[in-house]
């Protein structure tokens, strides 16, 4: 006999509706306040309300970016300043683990870097003692934070990867985010090349979403005592959701403006939540009050 469909997901009607149920509230970004170009429409309204009914709330964001630089990204969209001014960033985080060293496993990386991602990525080699190198020969490690262009596929990359692995170059990926829509525009992220280095052998250390390690930053920054009054909202099963369980928090999962947006029918949900062996607590269409 064939198996049974998956119950539906609830589907709320706005952040209003959960937030005498949650102290705290750890918000994607990227298809959720925003597409990267523009901020979605009712998300100012939703921020604006929240703080007035003293909801704290961090935006927590796969960016390979330094979260100062997310911050201001934001603010230039038209963001009030006071609505963003608690960011983590995977991008921080990595940063943060290069600055230090404490970690082992990055103690041994050496300084030679071998760069995957456009220049708008740059700022995560400020204030750090790196050398950024050309070719995969001169690298002691390579750090991903996405393709050179927006265009690119996984398969570019390959016979680069390959050298790579051949070499035993460790691979930080600073994005474990496996695409994105930009501007409407599918594009792949680091997370996609990093999971095809892994694949080919490469030694991969990941930060940000879905790994629980990031998490404990954002509830150190929020104060959290209590999980269970903390929900993560995203538009990623793969990440804002599998990392909201692996963190041991609540999550819901945003459609409209997201990656599951062709999904649009519960039915078509709680299958897609199925396969990605995740369940969140609801859904929101969008993030509005």
């Amino acid at each position: 006999m064939p198996e049974p469909s998956p119950a539906p997901i609830r589907t709320y009607p706005g952040v209003a509706a959960l937030a005498r149920d949650y102290d705290a509230f750890i918000l994607d970004l990227w298809g959720v306040i925003h597409d990267g170009v523009t901020v979605f429409p009712g998300v100012i309204d939703c921020l604006e309300h929240m703080k007035a009914a003293g909801r704290r709330y961090l935006m927590l964001s796969n960016a390979p970016r330094r979260a100062a630089v997310i911050t201001a990204a934001m603010v230039e969209m038209g963001i009030p300043e006071a609505l963003c001014r608690d960011v983590m960033s995977s991008g921080e985080a990595a940063w943060q683990e290069l600055k230090t060293r404490r970690d082992p496993w990055y103690a041994r990386l050496g300084h030679k870097c071998l760069h995957f991602g456009p220049d708008r990525d740059l700022n995560m080699f400020e204030g750090l003692e790196l050398e950024r190198v050309k070719r995969i020969a001169e690298a002691s490690f390579i750090m991903n934070t996405g393709p050179w262009r927006d265009e690119e596929q996984v398969s570019d990359y390959e016979d680069l990867m390959r050298e790579g692995v051949a070499r035993e170059l460790p691979m930080v990926c600073v994005n474990p985010d496996l695409a994105v829509i930009r501007g409407g525009v599918r594009i792949i992220c680091a997370g996609a090349l990093a999971q095809r280095y892994a694949e080919l052998g490469g030694d991969v250390r990941y930060e940000g979403k879905p790994y629980k390690e990031i998490y404990g930053r954002c509830f150190e920054t929020l104060g959290v005592i209590d999980r269970r009054r903390v929900l993560a909202i995203g538009d990623s099963l793969h990440t804002d959701i599998a990392g909201a369980e692996a963190a041991g928090i609540d999550s819901v999962l945003v459609i409209e403006t997201g990656l599951h947006k062709d999904e649009a029918s519960p039915e078509a949900i709680a299958a897609a939540c199925a396969k990605a062996g995740v369940r969140p607590m609801g859904t929101l269409a969008r993030l509005a009050w």
